[in-house]
């Protein structure tokens, strides 16, 4: 299985899933992108078949895992938000500053969606209605809207002109569908602020590769945010055996609704940052929108034995550091197929961790190699890093043996949990 170790980081992978996502440029009066609409795709088409509900989930999904300044280049996202989406306040984990709520036209205006709408002005957040029409339904919620996106395919250059009139002062108002040069002048002249459609544009897909949630995993830890006692320490177990949720909520701490300055130096701080509140809706949210999961892969299997290995020669060593995160973060380059530097650049780690991935100076290095050199029975090398730490040669080996053990042991739960669910 050593020998496996190093093929894996030097073999194409075929083991991540892949994500798809479009995204439709938004203009303003300059013709300048102030924004991208963004569109759930479930395949390498420019379309979607999906039902609404899942295709709004699933795009918040992959706005939390890639974040919003990859997907946007630093601009505004529109997102697609149902009903449910508001009501159970899902959107409230993206950004305010960077993200504009677009309440789709099937939003029914009662009294619920009226105080989620506050909820969400009060917080920061830039309102749209999608797909207003002359008699729409929703004109209770204008007093809450920042933009009104009118379809001209779908409205008559006279209805046009009449929601100009009546709502321009309170609102800016956004013609989307515009296919034509004449019906982009014809909005302009009408005073509309932004324009969308195949005219300027047409959605660009975006191509955005994951880690494979574990069933079990999501299912335990819904179960443990669900109880009335939040236990930090039972939660963090759980976080520990699985490198996608690791790196989400990792990615998450690192998005710009929390700015935080200091560093984070384990999963446990992690958590403890968030806060109780945020981390019960946060979990929900994963578990809520991740529909399935397939058996772990073998390069998963690795990283989790040697974020394990780490952990325990950390506990060796006595150091203050819980090192799992660098073991389980020396894989996600191959994980994700992304260089290892733009992975870091996402990831409020320490700056000891952080070096030694990036193959800097740093007093962890030594620790590190071992590591690398006990996985793959380099073991003239790892017997003299182990003398240098000052560790037992027995104990390390036990220690490595353990953690193989208890990776695959993972693996094999959630395989046959997975089996057993269907999937």
């Amino acid at each position: 299985m050593q020998a496996k170790s190093q093929d894996a980081q030097q073999q194409p992978l075929s083991l991540n899933y892949h994500r798809f996502a479009a995204r439709q440029p938004i203009f303003d009066r300059s013709r300048e992108v102030v924004g991208y609409e963004l569109l759930f795709r479930n395949g390498v088409d420019d379309f979607f078949n999906a039902p609404i509900e899942q295709a709004a989930r699933t795009m918040l999904d992959n706005s939390l895992v890639v974040g919003l300044d990859t997907l946007c280049n630093g601009r505004r996202a529109f997102v697609n938000c149902t009903s449910a989406v508001l009501l159970k306040d899902l959107v409230g984990l993206l950004p305010a500053n960077e993200t504009t709520v677009e309440v789709l036209e099937s939003v029914e205006p009662d009294e619920r969606i009226i105080v989620a709408l506050q909820r969400l002005k009060k917080a920061g957040y830039c309102i749209a209605l999608d797909d207003f029409a002359h008699q729409d339904a929703r004109t209770p919620l204008v007093e809450y809207a920042d933009i009104l996106k009118i379809d001209v395919r779908a409205t008559t250059p006279d209805q046009r002109a009449d929601l100009v009139k009546r709502f321009s002062e309170h609102c800016r108002l956004l013609a989307e569908k515009v296919e034509s040069q004449a019906e982009y002048r014809e909005a302009y002249d009408l005073g509309f602020y932004y324009f969308q459609g195949y005219f300027f544009q047409k959605p660009e897909l975006v191509t955005m590769q994951v880690i494979p949630a574990n069933r079990l995993i999501l299912l335990r830890l819904l179960a443990i945010v669900s109880r009335t006692e939040l236990e930090l320490d039972e939660l963090e177990k759980v976080f520990k055996q699985d490198a996608s949720i690791c790196y989400r909520l990792l990615r998450y701490l690192n998005s710009a609704s929390f700015g935080f300055r200091s560093e984070i130096r384990s999963i446990r701080h992690a958590l403890s940052m968030l806060g109780e509140r945020e981390v019960r809706r946060w979990v929900r949210l994963i578990v809520t929108l991740t529909a399935s999961s397939e058996h772990s892969a073998e390069l998963v299997i690795f990283a989790l034995a040697r974020a394990r290995f780490c952990e325990l020669l950390a506990q060796e060593l006595n150091l203050r550091e819980d090192l799992f995160l660098l073991g389980l973060l020396s894989l996600m380059d191959a994980l994700l197929e992304m260089p290892m530097d733009k992975i870091l650049e996402q990831l409020p780690i320490d700056h000891e961790t952080k070096a030694v991935l990036l193959s800097q100076p740093s007093r962890l290095r030594p620790l590190y190699q071992l590591v690398l050199a006990q996985e793959s029975g380099e073991w003239e090398q790892c017997g003299e890093l182990t003398r240098k730490l000052g560790l037992n040669d027995e104990k390390v080996g036990e220690s490595w043996w353990q953690s193989l053990e208890w990776a695959q042991e993972i693996s094999k739960n959630s395989g046959q949990a997975n089996a057993a669910a269907g999937t």
